[in-house]
């Protein structure tokens, strides 16, 4: 991680570097999840600040890959239901009661 390469160890140091260098206020909570998940999104203002604050690009903090394939689907475990019976129209239209 491009934090660890500058000696960013914490999120309190991560947050008082964002806060000098970049300008931002970012929660304990936020910083931390940064750390420790893998973010599916991140705002761009985000972004340009932890550039600022690590001295690097966006390179250096995302990895591009394939997405992950989707899971194969679970076969179900109950039986599947008889087909329909098939049914025929009549031959001839039926008259109205006299």
């Amino acid at each position: 991680m491009a934090a660890a390469q500058r000696g960013i160890w914490t999120g309190t140091q991560l947050r008082r570097l964002l806060a000098e260098r970049a300008g931002l206020e970012l929660s304990a909570a936020s910083v931390s999840a940064l750390f420790t998940k893998q973010p599916s999104q991140v705002k761009l203002s985000t972004l340009a600040a932890l550039c600022a604050a690590l001295d690097c690009t966006p390179g250096d903090l995302l990895a591009v890959g394939d997405p992950a394939a989707p899971p194969p689907p679970i076969p179900s475990t109950t039986p599947s239901p008889p087909p329909p019976r098939q049914t025929f129209a009549p031959l001839h239209r039926s008259l109205p009661p006299l």
